[in-house]
């Protein structure tokens, strides 16, 4: 087949052959080839949707291994908190008072956050959980991902994405004969091997990848023959958008935002990061912001929460956890400042369940429930949302919930990225009242 012959490609044939892109290892997923379509060139506008804040990013911080939240939201005015926990519990001198009113205080590591919370930046919502909890890792994280109990479907924020789109992603006859499919946004990016269920949908897929190396063009010969035909196509006088023309541009667009996202990430910070796998993490996020991609979605990981043994009190694992949390959303919203980009990012982050109110007999903790979660940036309303958790009314040992996670969700949906909940989220959830609209 002569590739100056545009007319001999159809969609399909493109979708399987024509666009390649690869990550310098094999471990590494490339962009998928729908998320590689859907990138406009940096000199193409996205199409928009009315009522759709186009310059408002979500970063999602994951919190893998289910954080401890009596460790990290301390309720030292609880005598029942250090009965609990005589061997890891946070002595009243050593946390970072919050609220006076209601006895808690942070965990010392978290001195940049308290920073953040001071500066009107910090929103903290105590007892997040959802009904008839589970203490399985996959399937409360895939709980949390989906929004649904039963732990199925697409990802919240693939559903989101796929909910301001229109033309990709729904099947070559999805879009009127001549007319180029659009897309309102791009495909949301995680940083690491593996994008997560949250960020699957059916419109787009997610990309991931974990440094500025990962992305080259491996379709340099297809590259020449369509950079060709759309010179000629850009000299036709009659502008007929019919699958040639949407070949070639498509091609040509995925090469330029391929180049795009590497030299963003490769762009060297404004602020020093610390020296750990999340800040590095927030660093190529802030980086692909700073370099005015239009992606609104970003997703970072953390892991390491997990600790049924030698979890410390002020020091030990978990205080290493949050010292690598908090300095790295401190680093983060001070890069976004110095780009006059914070007012454009907000941050959400969660882990999938809180541990047990008393500590094992190993110095950890272990499975449990409800949880705080930490929102981030000038557009949320800062303080302490809902009271703590009562230590002794529990269920089986646990914290019971009194903030169902997706109504922070709703929130976040409703008021930041202007989207319909029940759209999302498949019902109606009471947005709680963290985030300006």
């Amino acid at each position: 087949m002569d590739l100056h012959d545009v007319n001999a490609f159809t969609r399909r044939q493109f979708l399987h052959r024509g666009l390649t892109l690869a990550s310098a290892t094999l471990a590494v997923p490339a962009f998928l080839q729908r998320s590689a379509l859907a990138m406009p060139g940096p000199t193409e506008a996205l199409s928009s949707l009315a009522g759709v804040p186009q310059g408002n990013v979500l970063v999602v911080i994951q919190l893998s291994g289910g954080n401890d939240g009596l460790n990290t939201v301390i309720p030292f005015a609880h005598d029942q908190y250090y009965r609990a926990r005589p061997g890891i519990g946070v002595r009243q001198q050593d946390a970072i008072g919050l609220s006076q009113e209601q006895g808690i205080g942070l965990h010392p590591a978290m001195g940049p956050i308290k920073n953040l919370y001071d500066e009107g930046l910090c929103t903290i919502v105590q007892g997040v959980g959802y009904p008839n909890p589970n203490r399985s890792h996959f399937m409360s994280m895939d709980i949390w991902q989906t929004a649904d109990t039963n732990g199925t479907g697409n990802g919240w924020l693939g559903r989101y994405i796929d909910s301001q789109c229109c033309g990709y992603g729904k099947g070559e006859s999805g879009t009127p004969e001549g007319e180029e499919p659009r897309s309102a946004v791009q495909p949301p990016i995680a940083i690491g091997r593996v994008a997560p269920l949250a960020l699957q949908g059916d419109s787009l897929q997610p990309i991931s990848f974990e440094s500025a190396d990962l992305f080259r063009w491996t379709g340099e010969d297809i590259h020449s023959a369509l950079a060709a035909a759309k010179e000629r196509l850009s000299a036709r006088e009659d502008h007929h958008h019919g699958n040639a023309e949407f070949l070639t541009r498509t091609a040509l667009d995925a090469r330029v935002s391929s180049d795009l996202i590497r030299k963003a990430v490769a762009a060297r910070p404004l602020v020093r990061y610390p020296n750990s796998r999340l800040a590095q993490q927030l660093a190529m996020i802030a980086s692909m912001i700073r370099a005015g991609m239009p992606t609104r979605v970003y997703y970072a990981t953390l892991g390491g929460f997990d600790t049924h043994a030698g979890q410390g009190g002020a020091q030990g694992a978990h205080a290493r956890l949050l010292t690598q949390l908090a300095e790295a959303t401190s680093a983060f919203y001070n890069d976004l400042k110095r780009q006059d980009n914070a007012d454009r990012v907000l941050t959400m982050s969660f882990s999938e369940f809180g541990r047990r109110v008393g500590q094992n007999g190993s110095g950890g903790t272990d499975h449990g429930t409800a949880a705080p979660m930490f929102l981030f940036g000038p557009m949320v309303r800062p303080g302490v949302h809902g009271a703590h958790p009562s230590l002794t009314d529990l269920d089986q040992g646990d914290l019971k919930y009194h903030t169902d996670f997706r109504s922070v969700y709703a929130a976040i949906l409703a008021k930041w990225l202007k989207a319909d909940v029940r759209t999302v989220l498949g019902r109606d959830f009471r947005p709680v009242d963290v985030v300006r609209g």
